[in-house]
């Protein structure tokens, strides 16, 4: 009895692989209604296989494709039947997520605070806090130590390092890869760095990040420091607030959805505004509000600490408790004493 169980398990572990390698060979000019034509303009906009085309709607395609609602429907419907997109139990859903990598902080009670490793990838990991809390520091210290192999605490990929405040600094990159011995030249080839300059520009930049990973550059960390602040710039005012927040919105879906599709992890930073309605106790709160409270898996809050130290508090996650830490900021990058 136990042989023909232990059996029809293999069996089946042997068929969802098979699904799953059959689906990753489907390509779009597969799917009823797409040709090379249409094809190629969703390539163009970020849509490279079925499930991207998968999870759009008849409206977004029809626009992007130039082809009717009607038709757009019909393709969306054909890609989702194909991806066999329904319920998984959980057992398969712990395989999916066998993948996922971590990228070391640094700093031992920094990893603990976030679940023992570090950064995971398929998640958006947010750090907010005030002037000089550590926020770009922590950034430029992932940039590095995801070039570290697997064993090391890194992910063995390159950066992508989205810069929105002219905040990156390769002298910094240099001494930090110094400290830990590896060669700064070889450190700065393997992080791609763009300055966004408006909140158009940085939605773009998503875009080639998808057409960097089609064509075969293994990046592993995304970093965006600041996520908000150009759209807190472009949209002021309470009359702009609810634009700024649907635009905000479907950047961040998109993220999202990349970490899930290219095994990223995405590292953002984000800025703070004191709240007038808190009487008591810290005021401190981040830009964003909900729509970014919700879309974060971790969510960390740094702030200066005693002795020049910095604090971090873990504020929000889907499976650890709150609670925080000390870390230094150092020539090495971020450690756990000064």
């Amino acid at each position: 009895m136990l042989e023909e169980e232990a059996i029809e398990e293999e069996i089946s572990e042997e068929v969802i692989e098979e699904a799953e390698e059959k689906t990753e060979e489907l390509k779009l000019t597969d799917v009823p209604g797409i040709g090379p034509g249409i094809a190629a303009k969703l390539e163009a906009a970020g849509v490279y296989d079925l499930m991207g085309l998968a999870v759009m709607s008849p409206p977004a395609l029809s626009d992007m494709a130039g082809v009717g609602e009607a038709v757009a429907r019909k393709a969306i419907q054909a890609a989702r039947g194909m991806m066999n997109l329904g319920f998984m139990d959980g057992m398969e859903f712990a395989k999916k997520r066998e993948d996922v990598l971590h990228i070391t902080t640094g700093s031992e009670e920094l990893n603990n605070l976030l679940g023992g490793k570090g950064v995971e990838t398929k998640a958006i990991t947010e750090a907010y806090g005030a002037f000089g809390s550590g926020k770009t520091q922590l950034a430029l210290t992932l940039a590095v130590n995801a070039q570290l192999p697997k064993e090391k605490g890194g992910a063995n990929g390159k950066t992508v390092y989205i810069d929105t405040e002219g905040t990156f600094r390769p002298e910094r990159i240099k001494q930090i890869a110094e400290a830990m011995g590896a060669v700064p030249e070889k450190v700065l080839k393997n992080i791609l760095v763009a300055r966004a300059f408006n909140s158009d520009h940085q939605i773009l930049l998503l875009d080639k990040v998808n057409e960097m990973v089609k064509d075969g550059e293994p990046i592993r960390l995304m970093i965006i420091d600041s996520l908000t602040a150009h759209f807190r710039a472009e949209f002021a005012g309470r009359g702009q607030l609810a634009d700024r927040q649907q635009k905000l919105n479907r950047y961040l879906h998109n993220l999202m959805k990349m970490t899930e599709q290219h095994n990223l992890a995405v590292f953002v930073t984000n800025q703070v505004m004191s709240n007038p309605a808190v009487m008591f106790g810290d005021p401190t709160t981040a830009i964003g509000g909900n729509i970014l409270g919700h879309a974060s898996t971790y969510r960390l809050y740094l702030r200066r600490g005693k002795a020049g130290s910095r604090v971090a508090k873990l504020i929000d996650s889907p499976n650890l408790p709150e609670n925080e830490c000390q870390f230094w900021l150092t020539e090495a990058g971020i450690k756990d004493e000064g």
